[in-house]
C-alpha cells in the first residue's frame, strides 16, 4: 500500500497548509477540517462458506469544507479523501481467476494470515451539528451523512512460511468488485473525538459476480483544525 501512504502524507501536508495561509486570529476553528477514521470492519450478510477472523481493519482520512447554516449550530460539510478496509480469511483465500465468479475456497498454502484489502478514493457529506459555536473544536457534536468512493486499488496479501523463510503471495486485482461505494454515515462526539458508523448502500461485489456481502465499519473518529 505504498500509494496509500503516499496519498495519506500528501492529504495531511495539503491540510496543514490550507489552515496555515487562511487562519487569522479572529477566525473560528475550521470545524473538523480534518477526520482521521479508525475503523474496526466486517462484511454483514456474509455467507457461512466464508470464514473470517480477527479484526478487521479500516482506516479513513478525509479533508472536509466546512459550511454553516445561517443563524444555526448546523452545517453541512463536505471533503475529499482515502478510505481502505483489509477483512482477514481463516483458512480461506479468496480466488479471482474465475471469469465469471469470485471463489473463497480452502487455502492452499499453510497462510499464518489472509486478508482482502480495498482502497478508495472518497467524497464525504455531511450535515453537522456543533453545540459550541464559538469553539467548534470543543463541546458535543454530531453528525450524519453519505460517502461515495470509487475503487482504486485492491489485492489479497497471503503471509506463510517456505523452509523457514516468511514468504508473500500478493495478487492485485479489482476484478468481480463493484468500482463505487456507496454508505450512510454518522458520528457522535465530544471535542475532537468521536465515535462513527458507517453501512455500505452497495454490496462489495458486482451483482452476479460475488456474494451478496455488505461492508461496515464502526470505530474511533479524529477530527479537528
Amino acid at each position: 500500500m505504498k500509494l496509500l501512504r503516499l496519498l495519506l502524507l500528501s492529504m495531511l501536508a495539503l491540510g496543514t497548509t490550507v489552515s496555515a495561509q487562511t487562519k487569522t486570529p479572529t477566525e473560528k476553528p475550521a470545524s473538523d477540517f480534518l477526520m482521521i477514521q479508525l475503523g474496526i470492519d466486517g462484511w454483514a450478510g456474509k455467507p457461512d462458506s466464508i470464514h473470517t477472523t480477527g479484526i478487521g481493519k479500516g482506516l479513513n482520512v478525509y479533508l472536509c469544507k466546512n459550511y454553516p447554516l445561517k443563524n444555526s449550530k448546523l452545517s453541512f460539510a463536505a471533503g475529499i479523501g482515502i478510505g481502505s478496509s483489509s477483512i482477514y480469511l481463516d483458512n480461506q483465500e479468496a480466488r479471482f481467476a474465475d471469469t465469471t465468479f469470485v471463489k473463497f475456497e480452502a487455502e492452499t498454502k499453510n497462510y499464518s494470515k489472509y486478508k482482502l484489502t480495498t482502497a478508495y478514493f472518497e467524497a464525504p457529506l455531511e450535515l453537522r451539528y456543533f453545540d459550541n459555536n464559538v469553539n467548534k473544536n470543543k463541546g458535543f457534536k454530531a453528525a450524519i451523512g453519505l460517502r461515495i468512493g470509487t475503487l482504486f486499488q485492491a489485492h489479497t496479501k497471503g503471509v506463510y512460511s517456505f523452509s523457514g523463510v516468511k514468504t508473500t503471495d500478493k495478487v492485485v486485482s479489482k476484478h468481480f468488485l463493484d468500482t463505487w461505494r456507496f454508505a450512510a454515515t454518522a458520528r457522535v462526539g465530544y471535542g475532537n473525538f468521536s465515535l462513527f458508523v458507517a453501512y455500505n448502500l452497495n454490496t462489495l461485489f458486482k451483482a452476479g459476480s460475488g456474494p451478496d456481502i455488505t461492508p461496515y465499519s464502526v470505530g474511533l473518529c479524529i477530527s479537528g483544525l
